[in-house]
């Protein structure tokens, strides 16, 4: 079946594979902007993985309405374990993964098969750009992988700099050719069987890259929703996925030059001090900027890592009085809430829409003039020009 056949309405199936864990809060929300796809040609496999809320019950509802929907049970295994099922029990010729609290755009499905079908059998990925969202489906800020150093269209060979980092970002972008799975197998569930959950998603991207090109749908179409109330996950468990994820491709692939994977370790520290800052562990905050600083000088050009640095040595100075007014690091967040000034709402209140965000995408480049920004621009030359070579 030709291309132009296909985009005459013969159009390929995709299964949308949702795994589903007490997802109750959410999962009406991320079922209504997948059934609300313009591109229609879907089938929804949704795996309530032990679930003890109404997931089930809210799945079923939904699957008496839309034949297309359908769901499975299994007790309590794991994400990895609830794609595999659902991707075992597809019939498409696309899978396309989402998780339960996220949502798509209308559009979504339908420009990534256009990008799909248009690519020759090397291209096994598309991916596109995502917005965070908040509880209330409202964007509160904008993916694009280091969109201020101009790297916007990450494309082709891109093992090394999905390496470098995972600039998909989350489990809800990509529409991935079956064939992929076939190729490599499905989502690890090691990670789990280890307790070093939180990595599946990049150690799946990676072993894609590693047989197939990706591309890129240059627009905002997914929602990666950010809850407040997940933000004190254990990042010693995502420290631990992501030293197994980084031990088992570096001796797969001994020609990547060793600082691109010092680099990646460092950004990564960087990513847990700032998770472990939101969740008010102090303490840890500053163990991992210190493993961080100690891969790579970089962080140090930051003037937020030094106010950071500054903010967790109070907070662990003052602890012992504040813990005598607020019991937990949540009341302590909705009391600095309610009294936090009105000009640091005001960024966050104008990201309204897609669009909104969309009108701001393509600025005039610059070459970056500040000292972190010019040395992260010089690497990424350095990662692009690896998988250019890769690609040769």
């Amino acid at each position: 079946m030709n291309m132009v056949n296909k985009m005459k309405g013969e159009l390929p199936l995709v299964s949308v594979i949702l795994p589903a864990y007490n997802a109750e809060a959410f999962i009406i929300r991320t079922l209504q902007s997948i059934i609300s796809q313009t591109y229609k040609n879907i089938e929804i496999l949704v795996v309530d993985d032990g679930s003890q809320d109404k997931t089930a019950e809210i799945v079923e509802s939904f699957a008496q309405k839309d034949r297309r929907i359908s769901l499975f049970k299994q007790s309590n295994s794991g994400v990895a374990s609830a794609r595999n099922l659902a991707i075992e029990n597809s019939k498409g010729e696309y899978i396309a993964p989402i998780d339960a609290d996220d949502i798509w755009y209308p559009e979504k499905l339908e420009k990534q098969v256009q990008c799909m079908l248009m690519a020759d059998q090397s291209v096994g990925l598309i991916y596109a750009w995502s917005v965070f969202i908040d509880e209330e489906d409202a964007i509160v800020g904008q993916y694009i992988p280091h969109h201020h150093l101009n790297v916007l269209s990450i494309e082709g060979e891109v093992y090394p700099a999905m390496l470098y980092t995972n600039f998909i970002t989350n489990a809800s972008v990509p529409l991935i050719r079956r064939v992929c799975f076939e190729k490599v197998g499905g989502y690890s569930s090691k990670f789990r069987e280890q307790n070093a959950q939180g990595c599946e998603d990049w150690d799946i991207y990676l072993r894609i890259a590693e047989y197939y090109q990706f591309r890129v749908v240059p627009e905002f179409l997914i929602g990666y929703r950010q809850v407040k109330a997940s933000m004190s996950n254990g990042c010693q468990t995502m420290e631990k996925s992501y030293n197994l994820v980084l031990a088992d491709f570096r001796k797969k692939h001994p020609e990547i030059p060793a600082h691109i994977y010092h680099w990646a370790a460092s950004s990564y520290y960087v990513h847990l001090a700032w998770k472990s800052r939101a969740s008010g562990d102090y303490s840890s905050t500053l163990t991992w900027l210190y493993k961080s600083i100690k891969l790579d000088y970089s962080p140090l050009l930051l003037r937020p890592v030094y106010q950071c640095l500054i903010e967790c040595l109070f907070k662990i100075a003052v602890e012992p009085i504040t813990s005598l007014i607020w019991q937990d690091h949540h009341s302590w967040l909705q009391c600095r809430e309610k009294f936090s000034y009105p000009k640091n709402r005001v960024a966050v209140s104008q990201l309204t829409t897609v669009s909104d965000i969309q009108n701001q995408m393509y600025q005039p480049y610059k070459l970056p003039l500040k000292p972190y920004a010019r040395i992260m621009w010089q690497r990424w030359l350095k990662v692009l020009q690896l998988c250019r070579a890769l690609s040769n």
